[in-house]
């Protein structure tokens, strides 16, 4: 169902994938958006397993593509160092392809936007982490995306540096 790697020496291990989702804050989602056009567009999100957790504005262009077909992509750079001797780029991203669904349920949703908190304010109280999880979970869209498939992938310079 998912293409194979056409450079597949530059592949990255599972593990180095679950280390750049979990290290990383920001990512670009893309979903089917509008008259088939591709929307992207950047988000935060916290990896856990198989699900990454991420939040939005109830509305919008992304929450009408994802009603409308619920596959999407997520791509995080880790790395991106322009090397002008070489006219190239020294890379390294991970792509996870999912599904993506609205968490309906208050616990559910509660539990994502915690893990959320955890991630982006590690340092916070837990009594404030409670009153700011309660005071905004209302305005927001809660999702959670199940992965079904994910690659990384490095420059071949970078690959050279460790096997």
């Amino acid at each position: 169902m998912f293409r194979e790697m056409r450079r597949k020496r530059q592949a990255l291990p599972h593990e180095e994938c679950e280390a750049i989702l979990q290290k990383n804050t920001s990512g670009v989602l893309a979903v089917a958006g509008d008259e088939d056009y591709p929307y992207a567009v950047p988000i935060s999100y916290v990896s856990c397993g198989e699900h990454i957790f991420f939040h939005s504005a109830k509305t919008g262009h992304k929450i009408d593509a994802l009603k409308r077909n619920a596959k999407a992509s997520l791509c995080v750079i880790d790395q991106d160092q322009v090397i002008p001797e070489e006219y190239t780029t020294y890379f390294r991203s991970v792509i996870v392809f999912g599904t993506i669904r609205l968490l309906e349920e208050e616990q559910e949703q509660w539990e994502a936007l915690e893990k959320l908190a955890l991630k982006y304010a590690p340092g916070d109280s837990p009594e404030n982490r409670q009153r700011t999880i309660g005071r905004e979970m209302k305005a927001l869209c809660v999702l959670k995306m199940t992965r079904e498939h994910m690659t990384g992938k490095e420059a071949i310079e970078l690959r050279r540096t460790h096997p």
